[in-house]
């Protein structure tokens, strides 16, 4: 639940910088295959497994893909191909396969970035960012289920002893999962990533590793690898590991809290850091002003942090769970070490947004976020005094305003808000926000047409 921590890192070689040094590396390491990899908006991870063989011709020359066949990537079956174009910076070797390696791509069309690639659109809002001398680092703090299928074709908690009301932190639990818990935090440490924390978390079957923060692309590129690794790894052990925010109503869901910062380029120095801040949290008043930012855009980032139908039935589920407690925002508020705000700060010079999901892109998520920090910035806002309640509880939070309570009002706000649909921009077909909120809005009118058992039970005699 902290997801900045400072870990001693193991020594690894630096990662590559020209192909050369990528094909160098692949032969140091022994790697048989490369996975070429790259992400739909949805965040579905999409590859091609290269043989070490063909690696100078997937740097030369990218690797296609018939864009449509990926989903949701603003592709039709007559597009010409979506071509992957590694970048060798990103180069990783995954601890728990021999010989097997990854590289993240940005997908490109006829020589140009593909503009509805969401690492694209991250980078692209990153480099805007370092021409006004700031770097945006990030660190996160992915959540999941493992779960095993029950003959009834339903999911139930891979434990069949994790039954506690009360399981955060318990040691038995995490004991009786100690062998896969136990691989993944070696995965990350070989990894390089800094693994300083893994818990079992406040769900029967819920599970946090942490590990160190880094730029914002290498943190986004770092929870899809992330996914990836546990789920490979629960399968190995015949269990399934599952992103989906809330599989079990009444259990608290899974979150993607991302700790945030600025930085200045030139000097090094943390930007949202101050001495003397009146307000007793520690920040400076750019920290404040882009705290008051990503509030004032707050229903239209949460499209983006909470990317499902799902994801609602998560954020703002305050009284629905065993243990008491959702951890999951209702309003846009924000607060010191309270984690009962939608921005938290936990520690001088960071702010934690909280309102965004394990089944979240973190590529839009963190451009959502982003944009919208910057433009409380540019607008010198003020975020007022933070908010001291306990919000799952208590008063003090009725002049706030709430967030969308459906994916179908989250995706309106995002189409309503300038300053996000500036900071996705222009795709082939017109502007990105509007091509986002029409799958959306689709998403929800598909869930909104099956009937569920909740309605039978309710309705079927009701009347």
């Amino acid at each position: 639940m902290f997801g900045y921590g400072h870990p001693v890192v193991p020594r690894l070689p630096e990662p590559p910088q020209t192909a050369e040094d990528f094909l160098h590396a692949v032969a140091r390491d022994g790697i048989e295959f490369v996975l070429a990899l790259f992400v739909n908006i949805d965040g579905k991870p999409c590859c091609k497994l290269v043989p070490a063989a063909a690696v100078p011709e997937l740097l030369d020359e990218g690797l296609g893909f018939a864009g449509h066949a990926v989903g949701a990537i603003g592709q039709s079956p007559a597009d010409p191909d979506l071509v992957a174009v590694p970048d060798v910076s990103t180069y990783t070797v995954l601890p728990w396969r021999t010989g097997l390696a990854a590289v993240m791509c940005d997908p490109h069309v006829g020589g140009t970035p593909w503009p509805y690639a969401p690492r694209v659109i991250l980078r692209r809002r990153l480099a805007a960012l370092a021409e006004r001398g700031m770097d945006f680092k990030v660190g996160a703090e992915p959540e999941y289920f493992l779960v095993r299928r029950t003959p009834d074709g339903g999911i139930a908690v891979a434990d069949d002893e994790d039954t506690a009301e009360l399981p955060c932190y318990d040691a038995r639990g995490l004991g009786r999962s100690l062998d896969h818990v136990a691989t993944v935090s070696k995965a990350l440490t070989a990894l390089g990533w800094g693994n300083y924390s893994n818990d079992h978390e406040d769900a029967n079957g819920q599970f946090e590793h942490d590990f160190a923060y880094a730029d914002a692309l290498v943190t986004a590129d770092r929870v899809i690898l992330f996914r990836y690794l546990v789920q490979m790894l629960a399968r190995e052990s015949g269990l399934l590991a599952t992103f989906m925010p809330k599989p079990f109503g009444h259990l608290t869901g899974s979150g993607l809290h991302m700790h945030m910062s600025l930085w200045d380029r030139a000097s090094g120095s943390e930007l949202f850091r101050g001495a003397n801040d009146a307000r007793g949290l520690g920040l400076s008043d750019l920290g404040y002003s882009f705290i008051a930012g990503v509030l004032a855009h707050a229903p239209g980032v949460v499209a983006f942090g909470c990317p499902t139908v799902n994801s609602y039935k998560r954020l703002a589920a305050r009284d629905a769970t065993t243990s008491g407690s959702s951890w999951a925002p209702t309003w846009a508020t924000y607060g010191g070490n309270n984690r009962t705000q939608m921005l938290r700060v936990p520690a001088p010079g960071r702010v934690e947004a909280r309102c965004v999901d394990s089944s979240a892109n973190p590529y839009l998520a963190m451009t959502a976020l982003l944009a919208a920090g910057l433009d409380g910035i540019d607008q010198a806002m003020d975020p007022g005094a933070p908010n001291e309640a306990n919000l799952e509880r208590e008063g003090g939070w009725d002049t706030a305003p709430a967030l969308p309570g459906t994916l179908a009002e989250a995706a309106a706000a995002v189409t309503a808000d300038p300053v996000l649909r500036a900071a996705f921009g222009k795709v082939t077909n017109g502007e990105f926000v509007d091509y986002y909120a029409q799958l959306k809005q689709s998403e929800f009118a598909a869930y909104h047409r099956r009937v569920g058992d909740w309605e039978i039970e309710r309705y079927l005699t009701a009347f």
